[in-house]
């Protein structure tokens, strides 16, 4: 066995093991593996240990590493970064889900990027946790009209809501809010159940507040390798 497949299955065993404390089934949450900084070949060799949904975050380096490894059967390729409007139809092209929709030009670019006959392209709309209007992420007051005008969109289909747990405070808290922004969001669209939050470091406490979508990277891969 690997190391890559010990560290895979230690975090699912610890999914699994939240997931039950909080009276839930792991089943229904989706483990996210990101592969930023590493190459296009550790994501043939998670794929081949069951693996089906990864994560990156940088435009460039998603669009190259999806190129490279062409169709994988079953495999899933999630955008989790911050997206530039100009970037759209390059992300658009490989990904089957962005996570970070954070306002309504970004979803026009978005849905303007569809290929005639693509499927719908599923969004997570970024919440700001902060208060740093600097910082990724729609703020908790303004979800639920984000949500009006991405449904709006043909190609796009609203999933639910995704948020970065500050630094400075406790993660429960913090996905205690972010699971009131989904709360919102399903008032415009009631089938939008999906909640993108926990990482390596917070994903027990993001489970427990209800997450179904878990961005998991360094304790899967290991670190990063050098970068330029």
């Amino acid at each position: 066995m690997t190391d890559l497949d010990v560290r895979l299955r230690d975090i699912d065993a610890r999914i699994a093991e939240a997931a039950r404390a909080a009276g839930r089934d792991p089943q229904q949450i989706t483990r996210i593996v990101v592969t930023k900084f590493h190459p296009a070949e550790l994501v043939r060799e998670l794929h081949g240990l069951g693996v089906r949904d990864v994560g990156e975050n940088r435009q460039q380096e998603f669009s190259a590493k999806a190129a490279e490894i062409g169709a994988l059967e079953g495999l899933r390729w999630h955008f989790i970064g911050q997206a530039q409007t100009n970037k759209a139809r390059a992300i658009r092209a490989a990904a089957h889900a962005v996570h970070s929709l954070d306002r309504a030009r970004l979803a026009n670019a978005l849905d303007a990027a569809a290929e005639p006959g693509a499927p719908l392209l599923d969004v997570f709309l970024q919440v700001n946790l902060t208060e740093d209007p600097g910082r990724g992420g729609v703020a908790p007051s303004e979800v639920e009209a984000l949500a009006e005008h991405a449904a709006a969109c043909q190609t796009l289909r609203v999933r639910g809501v995704m948020a970065v747990a500050p630094l400075d405070e406790a993660p429960a808290r913090a996905f205690e809010r972010l699971r009131a922004a989904g709360e919102a969001v399903r008032t415009v669209v009631p089938d939008a159940h999906g909640m993108s939050a926990g990482m390596s470091s917070d994903f027990a406490d993001a489970i427990a507040m209800g997450a179904t979508h878990l961005r998991i990277g360094s304790a899967i891969t290991g670190p990063r390798p050098e970068h330029g």
